[in-house]
């Protein structure tokens, strides 16, 4: 699963670009996921008075309201981006207005604004391209209307695997954080084969979501189990082992 987001002030085209995008994936076969932003503060899709709201005010964690034309899931609070992704499992991830995942990203901006430049920025876009062309510092300028396809074609260039955002003092193998290395892979500098976590030897799934573990939680919980198989009979060095339990 590979992931990319629009990011911008609101009017400056990011709507409309990550339409022509998420058109132009699904045209070439892929399958693809999306994530809307909401900055707007009062904005809510539960409304006081009405049945789901009942519920929640009754205690409910989640809510969910399912009709025959949608079914929408509601979640307590401003849940991380990572859960939120957890839930998705497609070729393409596009997400508009999302700051807080580590994934290339598109810059847009009104004709009359300076565009956001980060070290993920692969594009800038939006109705900044209009009236600009060839590149702002650095960064080629992609009209989101017209040119929509040189987009995607720079995104299946640039976009790796989903990569987690781990805290630097936990896992910083690559010598940065996530950020700074995926920063590295887009500049050409480092490669996503040389993340630690692609080279993983323990694998642990809860209600078959895949947890990412950084290499000493991996190698603890490694040696404990190691500890107890090797001292039962039919172990042999080299196997593969596999334990499942239910937490109770």
């Amino acid at each position: 699963m590979k992931a990319f987001s629009i990011v911008g002030l609101t009017g400056s085209g990011k709507t409309s670009v990550i339409e022509n995008l998420i058109k132009e994936f699904t045209e070439r076969g892929f399958t693809v996921g999306s994530v809307k932003e909401i900055h707007f503060d009062a904005f809510r899709i539960d409304v006081e008075g009405k049945n789901t709201w009942r519920h929640r005010q009754a205690g409910s964690d989640t809510v969910t309201a399912r009709s025959h034309h949608e079914t929408d899931i509601m979640y307590q609070g401003h849940v991380n981006i990572y859960e939120v992704l957890s839930h998705y499992n497609h070729d393409i991830l596009a997400l508009e207005g999302v700051r807080d995942a580590v994934v290339p990203m598109i810059a847009c901006c009104k004709e009359d604004e300076t565009p956001e430049i980060t070290p993920l920025t692969v594009a800038v876009s939006g109705r900044f391209a209009n009236t600009h062309s060839g590149e702002f510092n650095g960064v080629p300028v992609i009209n989101g209307l017209t040119d929509y396809k040189k987009i995607v074609d720079l995104l299946l260039e640039k976009m790796p695997p989903l990569m987690p955002d781990i805290d630097p003092d936990c896992c910083s193998k690559c010598g940065t954080d996530c950020r700074g290395f995926l920063a590295k892979c887009l500049k050409g500098e480092a490669d996503f084969s040389a993340c630690v976590l692609n080279d993983r030897k323990v694998t642990l799934k809860i209600d078959g979501n895949d947890v990412v573990m950084v290499p000493f939680v991996e190698n603890l919980l490694r040696n404990e189990v190691m500890g107890v198989v090797k001292e039962l009979k039919g172990y042999k060095k080299g196997s593969t082992i596999s334990v499942e339990f239910k937490d109770e």
